[in-house]
């Protein structure tokens, strides 16, 4: 049986999730990753280039996953709202590699960002076109109003998996499950009341 580099490829790109997602940037080690790969660390640096060009494929791949997984409906906001908070619920790690990502990069630019920004302009034109915040007084603040929406709706998902003491802590609840399921339940309401009034 000859080598398979894609295999290679796809177990490396696994473990180097794992290794950001718990470790960040900074902390990862390439040891541990060509380890947990069953795979060299020159495997890791041919396919990828160095450790931060790792770091950004992963964290591009993991968003691109969720936005391919399920976009945001304008038709259906609140229905994919709860989808895309369960797709969160499932994978932990997008998270954890965001924060990373902020937490070791500041404001600069990340890696892969003219790319990951096309994706989410890519995401506001399909809400323009479902004629989203139609009654804006010109093109930009449609755009505008289509953008904050977006980040609105994204962040009421994404603080219950990025703090989730609070989460314990606010709702009194020692069972984390009960918890979330009372986050959803709660986000889904408020973005059909924010749907509506809108």
């Amino acid at each position: 049986m000859g080598y398979d580099a894609e295999a290679t490829r796809r177990r490396i790109f696994q473990a180097a999730a794992d290794e950001f997602a718990a470790h960040g940037l900074a902390g990862a080690r390439i040891e541990r990753i060509a380890a947990a790969a069953r795979a060299n660390k020159q495997a890791i640096y041919l396919y990828f280039g160095n450790k931060e060009k790792l770091f950004g494929a992963v964290v591009g791949a993991k968003v691109d996953e969720v936005c391919e997984t399920g976009a945001l409906d304008p038709n259906d906001v609140a229905e994919t709202v709860g989808q895309l908070f369960d797709w969160y619920q499932e994978h932990p790690e997008l998270i954890r590699l965001l924060l990373w990502e902020a937490l070791e990069n500041g404001p600069g630019p990340v890696q892969g960002e003219p790319e990951r920004r096309d994706a989410y302009r890519g995401h506001i034109r399909g809400w323009l076109e479902a004629g989203y915040a139609a009654d804006a007084p010109d093109d930009r603040a449609r755009v505008r109003a289509a953008q904050d929406w977006m980040f609105t709706l994204l962040g009421l998902i994404a603080w219950n998996f990025a703090v989730p003491q609070l989460c314990r802590l606010v709702l009194d609840e020692d069972d984390e499950k009960a918890a979330l399921a009372r986050r959803r339940a709660a986000v889904v309401e408020t973005v059909r009341a924010l749907a509506a009034a809108r």
